[in-house]
């Protein structure tokens, strides 16, 4: 072989040589790319599946302290460090420093148990250590080193802990941090970008998480609370009784319902208008609330070691409706009991826009028994024990027993008959003579309201409230009005005097407060052709509560137009004595009550007394209804008493027998 030609193979060979070194550096080139790629692929799948399952827990969570709970566990899975740690708001969405939410990932309980509790009791401040800065900076930290820091947090507890290296990132809603995840692990380790770069994206996807929450959250209460007072609302509330009625039966308890109902809300709603009732609402919720926080748990006066009541609810139904409920109950005097506190501290003024407003409530109390199936049968039986306690004189608590069912639905069928009994003309009035107290004389009657319902004569305290709740008295008391002024007239006619005859008609609270109130009492005059002065307008204390002021419009716009005014029943409910004197009185009519006393009682003599001292000072005559005996009217006249009214002059009559009571019009004094 020629020189040449061996130099050329060895040129090849090395040529050869070259291009395999070449493609196998390439080879490992590309192996090492490959290889990386893979691992980032790999770390981007698990960066993925752990802000993926994040999400879907955040989706699925029932509340915010699960999710949280699941993303420290998952971080420290993904990154492998031993501890995790979440700060919260507890006061979401209110605006609240960050403590500990106790959610933790600790893999070195023992040696963590001082740091933990340290954290544990700790309210983070901005700029407190080095959770502080990252509150401060709403940024993530990373600090690879904790022994290696000075102003670290609490880096002494750290290091025993063997804890070195740590991270931190917040959760931002808005511009407000409400929650801050740390993580600390036992090495050093170099701040990892990529990691924040990802913890980043996790705190953007938990305040997300958070914020949804907060507003399914608020959503829920909006639904399930009262909007005025903050209590829970009739739907919630019939879960939670329904709930407390299958853990009775359950655990062999009771748990028991109070019914709250206002006395007077409607005369308050009407008088001092819609926002002075939402502030008496407020404030009787909060009165019911503290009552029931003093009253749980209720505990046995000679065994103290026994629970009486577990739990106490209130709710507000609407309206002037309120609940409680009452579980764990094992004594009927429970309920009993927190009715009385309740109605006690109801029974207290309100201070409603300056002035002084009184309410009271009616309660109704239903245990929970064998028969129950249903929250609604023990609230409505409570209902019903609360239209009971109404019925006899309201402020009062009222257990319910089953006789009330039949009430019930004889109440219904009054309602019912009530509504058609004006068109079907079955009201007449009777008549009760005003008699002079100085000579017998016969000078007026009062006008009474009867009911002929299928025949039989229905007494007025039988139908009178509950044609005032729903409305119709408005109509009844206009068609009184009407009646007894056309009856005086035929009476003036017959029976023609140099004093005319008078007649007294009631108003009801409501009728008065009707707008065109005054117009009726002229249309009134006008169409039975009297004069005004003949007409005496009674009007109860409750009529001038809540607004004295447009009362007194009132009653001045009716004494312009010539009426007497009157208030009945004195002496039995609030009235104000700084406004009476306001009043264009003619009359103060002293309650049966006292008059059935006087005899016998010196506390009751002296309150007439009283009430005469009074109107002479006022100037205005007084006429005591309820009169009975001769010694009661001997009693009466003593004290200078004007006017009297009685079953001892003569019960109530009907418009035939007034003609021939008028025929001798001086009744007897004496025996």
């Amino acid at each position: 072989m020629p020189p040449d030609a061996s130099d050329s193979t060895i040129a090849q060979l090395a040529l050869l040589a070259r291009r395999v070194e070449r493609e196998h550096k390439a080879r490992l080139a590309a192996e090492v790319l490959a290889e990386q790629g893979l691992r980032e692929l790999y770390q981007a799948q698990q960066e993925l599946r752990l802000l993926v399952s994040i999400a879907d827990t955040a989706n699925h969570a029932s509340s915010i302290t699960e999710t949280l709970r699941f993303a420290v566990t998952s971080i420290c899975n993904h990154t492998g460090w031993e501890v995790g740690h979440v700060y919260l708001n507890h006061q979401l969405p209110a605006p609240s420093p960050l403590r500990s939410a106790r959610i933790w990932n600790d893999n070195l309980a023992p040696a963590f148990a001082e740091l933990r509790d340290f954290i544990e009791q700790r309210r983070l401040v901005a700029n407190d250590g080095w959770p502080g800065r990252v509150l401060a900076a709403r940024q993530p930290l990373w600090i690879r080193d904790l022994a290696a820091e000075r102003d670290a947090d609490c880096w002494e507890l750290r290091a025993a802990g063997q804890l070195r290296a740590t991270f931190a990132f917040p959760v931002i809603i808005g511009e407000e941090v409400v929650a801050l995840l740390e993580f600390s692990c036992t090495r050093v380790q170099d701040e990892d970008a990529s990691l924040l770069s990802l913890l980043s994206k996790v705190g953007v996807q938990l305040g997300r998480a958070v914020e949804r929450k907060i507003s399914q959250d608020k959503l829920l209460y909006d639904a399930t609370h009262d909007a005025l007072t903050g209590l829970p609302n009739r739907q919630h509330f019939r879960q939670l009784l329904t709930q407390a009625l299958l853990q009775a039966q359950q655990r062999n308890t009771q748990c028991a319902v109070l019914f709250i109902d206002l006395d007077h809300f409607k005369l308050v709603n009407d008088s001092m208008g819609h926002h002075a009732g939402d502030q008496l609402i407020i404030h009787v919720a909060q009165r019911v609330r503290s009552t029931l926080q003093r009253l749980e748990p209720i505990r046995h006066p000679d065994q103290y070691a026994q629970t009486l009541c577990g739990g106490a609810v209130v709710a507000r139904l609407g309206g002037d409706e309120f609940t409680v409920l009452l579980e764990n109950v094992t004594t009927e005097s429970v309920p009993l009991q927190a009715a009385e506190q309740i109605l006690e501290l109801l029974k207290q003024p309100f201070l409603i826009n300056g002035q002084e407003v009184y309410s009271g409530a009616s309660i109704g109390i239903a245990l929970s028994a064998p028969g129950y199936y249903s929250g609604d049968e023990i609230l409505r039986d409570a209902d019903l024990a609360m239209y009971q306690a109404k019925s006899r004189g309201k402020s009062r608590g009222k257990v319910f027993d089953r006789g009330m069912r039949d009430q019930a639905a004889k109440r219904l069928t009054i309602e019912s008959d009530l509504r058609r009994a004006l068109p079907r003309q079955e009201f007449l009035l009777n008549y009760q003579p005003i008699v002079a107290l100085d000579n017998g004389e016969i000078i007026g009657f009062e006008a009474l309201i009867r009911w002929r319902r299928a025949g039989v004569i229905v007494p007025p305290a039988d139908f009178i409230p509950i044609a005032d709740e729903l409305g119709l008295i408005i109509p009844i008391g206009h068609w009184v009005l009407e009646e007894a002024c056309r009856t005086l007239r035929d009476w003036q006619q017959h029976f023609p005097r140099q004093q005319p005859l008078t007649i007294s008609v009631n108003v009801s609270p409501r009728q008065f407060r009707q707008p065109n109130f005054v117009s009726q009492v002229r249309q009134a005059l006008h169409n039975a052709g009297i004069e005004p002065g003949a007409l005496t307008l009674e009007i109860t204390e409750s009529a001038t509560m809540g607004n004295p002021e447009r009362a007194i419009a009132t009653l001045l716009q009716l004494r312009d137009l010539g009426v007497k005014l009157s208030i009945d029943d004195f002496g039995t409910g609030y009235s104000s004595l700084s406004y009476l004197h306001r009043f264009p009185l003619h009359a103060l009519k002293i309650d049966r009550s006292f008059i059935a006393r006087i005899d016998g009682s010196f506390q009751s003599f002296q309150v007439v007394h009283s009430i005469m001292s009074l109107a002479n000072n006022l100037g205005i005559a007084v006429v005591a209804e309820g009169i009975e005996t001769i010694e009661q009217v001997g009693h009466l006249r003593a004290l200078l008493c004007q006017f009297g009214q009685g079953y001892h002059f003569s019960r109530p009559l009907p418009q035939a027998d007034v003609l021939q009571l008028l025929t001798r019009p001086v009744l007897c004094l004496t025996r």
